[in-house]
């Protein structure tokens, strides 16, 4: 089990995640079902905040993993609401106010009923992915400082999702510095290295020998105040901001040494 899936396991109480999901809604799925079904296994009340077909692509996953979702929504362990909704009571004059803010996502929280004996909670958040998509970039920076100000009243954990892709041509990295500020922990799209393989023989390919003095200078070069992050994702960032010409390239390249690791792995029975 890597680093990342024992955290989603059991993130510490304050714990704020961000997923940057686009390119794979199916690691979105994997990885907030498990932070969701560890939350109700151990007890904890679970609140999800999320569009309808997340609601119901989150349920089926439940479904899978054996949650008895009847009695956790019955219960109120479980507690779904819907994001564009509960955003629109959020705002005003087109941004979220923390007064607001703080009244209704404190009555979403009092719904939530842990198991007898347990106070956790687990939250997960698409209020702020709304925004972003919607390109009030601002709006959404503040509702993530809002949370924040929320987790230093509370204990609770947030795992956040932004449809965005990391490893596309578009990606707004000056935008993201906001996002990256406002997080604890950016969770990887695949937890087990794979991608970070296939990004270092790609690496390799367009930059040959320039390619590990890079990688010492893009760790050199990490921003303490960004959220903890795995090394696929720092290095596509530090490319698309410093080399962007060459980050284009080494992105399609590790696109192709990525299918050729999935295919070895399955080849090999490594594969789950």
């Amino acid at each position: 089990m890597s680093a990342w899936e024992k955290l989603l396991k059991q993130p510490h109480p304050r714990g704020h995640f961000v997923q940057l999901y686009e390119a794979d809604e199916t690691a979105l799925t994997k990885n907030v079902g498990l932070y969701l079904w560890e939350g109700l296994r151990q007890g904890d009340g679970v609140l999800v905040i999320a569009g309808q077909e997340h609601q119901r692509i989150f349920c089926q996953h439940l479904d899978s993993l054996g949650t008895d979702l009847a009695t956790a929504l019955g219960s109120r362990q479980l507690v779904f609401w819907d994001a564009q909704q509960t955003l629109a009571e959020i705002m005003t004059g087109g941004r979220p106010e923390w007064q607001t803010f703080e009244s209704v996502i404190r009555a979403a929280m009092r719904v939530v009923r842990p198991a007898q004996g347990r106070e956790g909670l687990r939250a997960y958040g698409e209020m702020v992915g709304i925004l972003w998509k919607a390109r009030q970039f601002a709006a959404a920076i503040r509702l993530e400082q809002l949370w924040n100000k929320l987790l230093e009243q509370s204990s609770f954990s947030l795992y956040c999702a932004y449809s965005i892709d990391l490893f596309g041509k578009e990606l707004p990295v000056a935008n993201l510095d906001g996002v990256l500020c406002t997080h604890t922990h950016l969770i990887p799209a695949q937890p087990d290295g794979t991608l970070e393989a296939a990004l270092n023989r790609s690496m390799d390919d367009i930059l040959g020998s320039k390619a590990d003095a890079l990688r010492i200078l893009i760790k050199a070069n990490y921003r303490p105040g960004w959220a903890v992050m795995p090394a696929a994702e720092a290095i596509v960032l530090w490319l698309r901001k410093n080399l962007p010409e060459q980050a284009d390239q080494i992105v399609a390249r590790s696109r192709y040494h990525y299918q050729t690791l999935l295919q070895l792995a399955i080849e090999s029975g490594l594969a789950t």
